[in-house]
């Protein structure tokens, strides 16, 4: 077993591929987000964590905040394994008018599934810093197989919980957060193994109001492993309807986004989304020390309609920005083969790029250690498809390349690529597209290149940046 330091304030940062831009915790294992929430003007992230251990055991809620969702303070342990099970995951509501009676003047609600899957609450006063727990949990015993994983939020005077249920979502209401009835349910008879971590919230576009329900599951995800769905549709309080039933989409295509949520008690209009940046294929034997597991870059979320209609955008947040160190800025590059870019290297980059295809079979960029590349992002303009080779990126058990359909736009494709020591996050298209995927290359200090193949393409701009660490002053 890893050795995991006693000292549990220890800044444990400069490991081999440690994230430096990316969440993760100072030592143990971490897996899902749980119960994501503004309050105070600090985001709070609760985690899935094992502090006494690299691999996934008994389950406490880890805890970080964030003013910018960039850089992060980690708190203690919010929540411990107690006589009813380990702390599996959930969800933090504001109650401000105190409508569960534990939290006078208004304070946070914390709703959780124990390991026996029945469901708790534990609730703070003082802006998180510490919980107590409900005496009376459980609260709702397990009335299925796979039952967890609630979220919960204000809609209509009353809140209204999202729970999983082996293969289908439950929907609960309650004016309380301590009494609930089973409304509707969604998606009973689907295929695609376990569905976890449900959430449900309405997005605007050109002053349409649609509702998304997203969920993960395990297996079956177009990259191997588990993957994250969603389902556009309408919800009036009660029951979810889906626009196209049985249309699957994948809010990421990439092997390594899962268990995501959103923020509760964001302004409206905005939503923002965080994932855990791994896989339960291989989530136990990634090669890390003292550490294992981080979180996706945040996310702000949008509608777009298009052709094929209503689909999910991603960015990053903006706040991102402020890391930023300029490497070079290149315009109306010809590119009719490898082509590369010396000033774009290091560990942690932010790479925007806009190309015109002109007649070339396939275009895309390279990041490489030396001789090999470490991870290849090539466009197929015939298939119109994206895809991500890490088949030389370290690991002999990943998956090693995947696809996602991508249509250009006007004969154009955009894209912006997130790189920290262990990962790569892929954008295109203004977000239509993303990927998301751990990468463990051999060296140190990535190179990259561009290239087109069998004909010409045009990089009309590019800008590349060097990230700085949130862990540290070093650049």
């Amino acid at each position: 077993m890893t050795h995991i330091p006693d000292d549990p304030s220890a800044s444990l940062h400069d490991e081999p591929y440690r994230p430096q831009f990316h969440y993760s915790a100072p030592y143990g294992w971490l897996n899902d987000p749980n119960g994501l929430v503004y309050y105070d003007g600090e985001y709070h992230l609760f985690f899935q964590y094992h502090p006494h251990s690299t691999v996934w055991g008994p389950m406490h809620w880890g805890h970080a905040v964030s003013t910018d969702l960039i850089q992060w303070e980690t708190l203690p342990i919010a929540l411990y394994p107690d006589h009813l099970g380990t702390i599996f995951s959930g969800t933090v509501v504001v109650d401000p008018a105190n409508s569960s009676g534990l939290v006078p003047g208004g304070g946070l609600v914390a709703l959780y599934t124990y390991s026996t899957q029945t469901q708790g609450v534990a609730y703070s006063t003082d802006r998180g810093r510490t919980w107590t727990k409900y005496t009376d949990n459980p609260i709702i015993p397990a009335l299925r197989p796979d039952f967890r994983d609630p979220k919960v939020f204000w809609h209509d005077r009353r809140w209204v919980m999202v729970l999983s249920a082996g293969q289908s979502i439950m929907f609960l209401t309650s004016p309380d957060l301590l009494q609930w009835e089973v409304v509707s349910e969604f998606g009973s008879g689907y295929e695609g193994g376990v569905w976890e971590v449900p959430d449900l919230f309405p997005m605007t576009v050109d002053g349409i109001t649609k509702w998304l329900l997203v969920f993960s599951v395990n297996p079956t995800a177009p990259a191997g492993g588990g993957g994250t769905r969603y389902a556009v549709g309408n919800f009036d309080g009660r029951t979810f309807v889906e626009d196209t039933p049985g249309k699957i989409l994948w809010l990421d295509w990439g092997p390594d986004n899962y268990a995501g949520t959103t923020y509760n008690n964001i302004a409206e209009g905005r939503r923002l989304f965080v994932a855990w940046m791994s896989n339960w294929a291989y989530a136990n034997k990634v090669p890390t020390s003292v550490w294992r597991g981080a979180m996706t870059i945040p996310r702000a979320l949008s509608l777009a309609k298009t052709s094929a209609g209503y689909r999910l955008a991603q960015r990053p947040v903006d706040a991102l920005h402020n890391l930023r160190m300029p490497l070079g800025t290149w315009e109306n590059i010809t590119v009719d083969g490898p082509l590369a870019l010396d000033a774009i290297c290091g560990q942690t980059l932010d790479i925007e790029l806009d190309v015109a295809l002109a007649d070339a079979t396939a275009f895309g960029m390279s990041l490489s250690t030396g001789a090999e590349d470490a991870v290849r992002i090539s466009y197929d303009v015939p298939r119109r498809e994206m895809t991500i080779h890490r088949s030389d990126a370290g690991i002999p058990y990943f998956n090693p390349s995947f696809v996602a359909p991508l249509e250009p736009d006007d004969g154009q494709i955009r894209l912006r690529i997130l790189v920290d020591s262990s990962s790569i996050e892929v954008f295109a298209n203004d977000g239509l597209l993303s990927l998301t995927s751990q990468v463990f290359p051999g060296g140190d200090i990535l190179h990259a290149r561009v290239f087109a193949e069998h004909g010409m393409a045009c990089v009309r701009s590019l800008r590349a940046y060097h990230l700085r660490s949130i862990w540290s002053e070093r650049t």
